[in-house]
């Protein structure tokens, strides 16, 4: 799939952007992770895209920004959990290198604080052309992923799966990949989307590889050209639905200001559209820091909702 064309903001959109979140304090509170027991998938929402995921007896990470600061844009909520509170990382798994998921300072301490826990630095798999990025920073392994390539971690199988976005850690590499990846390991099975827009890809992933849990993001979507390769909330609900997953929980919402929407519209605006399809019970918000473990998975698939197909500018 073509990558999508990018225009360049205007600076006043994006010294709005600066000014909106320079002058904040963040908000929030940090926790610890609640450690899953065997045969248990465990979710931690850190904030933004970044996750701690448990899954196979093995601790992954995904998308870790721990930064206070995007070069100019300030963070307005604390992550969930701090760095030195995680356990040991097995594998760190990146998205694509956009600052706000790729962030060289906070790989730099998850590779230290994990070396420091368990004597050996985590693995990290990337996209297509983003292990040039990485493969100085000290990780055990890099793996590098097309689209629908796997690879193993102990039993855990991860895929990367198509997205619509763009992959570029600046205005001219647009060579670099990226894409989402789904987890296997025994019953349990779970999807990071990365940063996407809707498309017609995600129906397939769902009749491949079946995840149960998805986590799907629902901010950056204003102005409308942004949802060329953002979702909104009600974006975000069409890729549940095609997906066919069990369990929504949303993400890349609330921690930077990147668009043009309230801070705080994206989170009630999924909730009340959930709502309106009558799968708000399918729909789980998790604070930042805040654990959710999947023990036995649902055997009964959910009811088929038919939703309409979002238009895209």
């Amino acid at each position: 799939m073509a990558q999508p064309r990018q225009s360049r903001p205007r600076f006043s959109f994006i010294f709005n952007l600066i000014a909106r979140s320079a002058f904040h304090s963040m908000e929030g509170e940090q926790q610890k992770p609640v450690l899953t027991g065997s045969g248990e998938l465990g979710v931690s929402f850190i904030g933004h895209s970044t996750f701690l995921i448990q899954l196979g007896g093995k601790n992954l990470i995904v998308d870790p920004v721990f930064a206070n600061w995007l070069v100019v844009l300030h963070r307005l909520r604390k992550p969930g959990v701090a760095i030195k509170d995680l356990p040991a990382i097995d594998a760190v798994l990146l998205t694509h290198a956009h600052m706000d998921h790729l962030n060289l300072p906070s790989l730099r301490r998850i590779i230290r604080h994990t070396r420091n826990l368990s004597g050996k630095a985590p693995a990290v798999i990337v996209p297509s052309n983003v292990a040039e990025l990485v493969k100085d920073l000290g990780f055990s392994s890099v793996t590098q992923l097309a689209w629908w390539e796997s690879t193993q971690l102990g039993s855990i199988d991860i895929t990367l799966t198509p997205a619509r976005h763009w992959g570029a850690r600046k205005m001219t590499d647009t060579h670099r990949g990226f894409g989402g990846y789904v987890l296997r390991s025994g019953p349990h099975s779970l999807y990071h989307s990365g940063d996407t827009a809707y498309f017609d890809g995600f129906r397939e992933i769902g009749q491949r590889l079946k995840p149960q849990v998805a986590l799907l993001p629902i901010g950056a979507y204003s102005p409308d050209s942004f949802r060329s390769v953002h979702a909104s909330p009600e974006d975000a609900l069409m890729i549940f639905s095609d997906l066919g997953a069990q369990t929504m929980i949303p993400m890349h919402y609330g921690t930077f200001c990147l668009s043009a929407e309230p801070m705080d519209e994206p989170l009630p605006r999924l909730l009340s559209a959930a709502e309106s399809e009558g799968i708000a019970d399918h729909v789980l918000a998790l604070h930042e820091g805040e654990t959710r473990i999947f023990r036995q998975p649902k055997v009964a698939p959910r009811d088929e909702k038919t939703l309409t197909a979002p238009e895209t500018a």
